[in-house]
């Protein structure tokens, strides 16, 4: 009778904790589905917000330096990372057909001078990489928030790119940038 009563309460054990596997999994997949990312709270018809810095040359400009052309401006987390540099060479390679659609390219992130120059030589870019260490123009633009990368939480900068106008509108907004056909992605708005 012993043996019987161990062995039910071992099976029950057994079921328990597979049933603790399950509901742990659910649990999971609830937390991971009501997890939002942040986005920019700027708006297409917003006004475009002014920035000033320098450049991957050291050389400063800022967005009235554009006043009079369409310019894609776009924020991504870090020199160098995958992500970020498929991003850039896209760019960079459609750069002649979207300048001849009258676009000039401005690529924002945290990083310094220094690395910015790397980055640029590194990878041909031919457009200028606003070094933003105070993130000044990464909060005007309202890309630093909480987001999730390989199930981590964390605050960064949220890759987005902004199109704006001649005259300094926000004309369309890119918060799901495909990084390896931006350039078509930009076209096609």
């Amino acid at each position: 009778m012993a043996k019987i009563v161990k062995a039910a309460k071992k099976a029950k054990k057994q079921v328990t904790v597979k049933k603790t596997s399950k509901q742990a999994v659910k649990e999971k997949k609830t937390k991971e589905e009501k997890f939002v990312a942040h986005k920019t709270g700027l708006q297409a018809g917003d006004k475009a917000p002014d920035f000033n810095g320098l450049n991957q040359d050291g050389k400063e400009f800022s967005l009235a330096g554009y006043k009079g052309k369409k310019l894609i401006l776009y924020f991504y987390p870090k020199d160098n990372t995958p992500t970020c540099t498929n991003e850039a060479c896209n760019l960079q390679e459609n750069l002649n057909s979207l300048k001849k659609e009258g676009y000039e390219i401005v690529g924002v992130s945290a990083d310094d001078v220094k690395s910015h120059k790397k980055f640029a030589e590194k990878f041909g870019l031919k457009f200028n990489l606003l070094a933003d260490p105070e993130m000044k123009a990464i909060r005007a633009y309202d890309v630093w928030g909480i987001k999730q990368f390989m199930g981590r939480i964390y605050d960064g900068i949220l890759r987005t790119t902004f199109i704006i106008d001649e005259k300094g509108i926000i004309r369309n907004i890119i918060t799901a940038v495909e990084s390896k056909d931006h350039a078509n992605q930009i076209r096609n708005l």
